[in-house]
């Protein structure tokens, strides 16, 4: 039989701890091998626990989730899955956690009811056993330059009007990390505007647009129903919405447009249905891009794209976090070119001048 994954489960609730524990050990292959109330017992577990995979509470007395997981960076690294609030400070705090070497996060419904919970189980579940097989050794925190970035107004201003190339991005688990390491390397004069479906909760975009905006070249925003799209602009697909392009860039340019509705889609919002609506309405101007995640959202996409005589890129398993959604657009046999994260920045650039 294959060795259980070890996971320790780190929360200032009993219920909290109890009701994890439960969930987690209902499936064959996890085995909580302990918990912990805090961040200082979680270290001292850790040490004496050796788990494979923890789950660690955003928000405890004593040591935070956030200063814990620093220790834990430091000390050794090892997969972590934050348990995260829908609140806003919860989505910030997330953030910085994801930005510290946290390999993904699960949010816990507001009051906790088991009936809730129980539906976040086969999510936590899944993301625990991706984290068990990514390398310690590729477990790094991202350090953004200490200032924000200084927008060249110039070219800020040689931005402004309707885009005329669109590039259109997907992503999930490990998303957020990567978003900030290749979108502030996009140039502020970059000839196109940007789209990007990554599968967060509401509330969350909203976060990771402001911070990406803080530290990119480019102003990022979180899209808004009716939003023009504009060269110099990246658009977040906010979370619960599936976001759409729109109109035609021979006419009055492209606009967005947002829908709540579930269309059949697993993910809202859904890489597929971003990347088909930049296939219908921008064609061979579309540049379709697939990260890091787990699942296939994005295949169909990258299909899509091809057929309309646009460009599509895919990130190279190398750099992933999870290599599902970029395996699967590739194994669709129409991603022109697979490439590391760290060339991402540069062959957009490319496939738009």
């Amino acid at each position: 039989m294959e060795k259980k994954i070890k996971v320790l489960v780190v929360d200032d609730s009993v219920f909290m701890r109890n009701v994890l524990v439960n969930l987690l050990n209902q499936d064959p292959e996890i085995s909580v091998c302990g918990t912990a109330t805090n961040g200082n017992d979680a270290l001292q577990k850790i040490a004496q626990l050796s788990p494979d995979v923890v789950t660690l509470d955003v928000e405890m007395p004593v040591l935070d989730g956030i200063s814990a997981l620093r220790r834990m960076m430091q000390d050794g690294p090892l997969p972590v899955i934050m348990l995260s609030s829908l609140t806003r400070q919860g989505a910030k705090v997330t953030l910085e956690a994801l930005e510290a070497g946290a390999f993904d996060f699960v949010t816990k419904p507001a009051g906790a009811p088991l009936k809730n919970i129980e539906d976040i189980s086969l999510e936590l579940r899944e993301k625990i056993k991706h984290a068990a097989k990514y390398p310690a050794s590729r477990i790094t925190a991202y350090n953004p330059p200490v200032e924000p970035v200084q927008r060249d107004k110039a070219a800020a201003g040689a931005g402004a009007g309707n885009a005329t190339k669109l590039v259109a991005i997907g992503c999930s688990t490990g998303g957020p990390q990567a978003l900030y390491r290749f979108i502030p390397e996009l140039p502020a004069d970059l000839p196109a505007a940007v789209v990007v479906a990554q599968h967060m909760p509401p509330g969350f975009t909203r976060s990771l647009a402001e911070r990406l905006d803080v530290l990119s070249h480019l102003h990022v925003k979180e899209a808004e129903p009716g939003d023009a799209i504009t060269r110099g602009t990246v658009y977040i697909a906010p979370g619960a919405f599936h976001m759409e392009v729109v109109g035609g860039a021979d006419r009055a340019g492209w606009f967005i447009r947002l829908t709540g509705e579930d269309l059949g889609f697993r993910y809202r919002p859904s890489v597929d249905y971003l990347l088909t609506s930049a296939a219908r309405h921008c064609r061979e101007k579309a540049v379709g891009v697939v990260l890091t995640g787990m699942g296939a959202d994005g295949a169909k996409g990258v299909i899509a794209i091809k057929e309309a005589g646009g460009k599509t890129l895919a990130e190279d398993e190398s750099t992933c976090v999870v290599y599902g959604m970029p395996k699967m657009a590739v194994q669709t046999g129409r991603v022109d070119k697979v490439v590391p994260l760290t060339a991402i920045a540069a062959e957009i650039v490319q496939a738009v001048r």
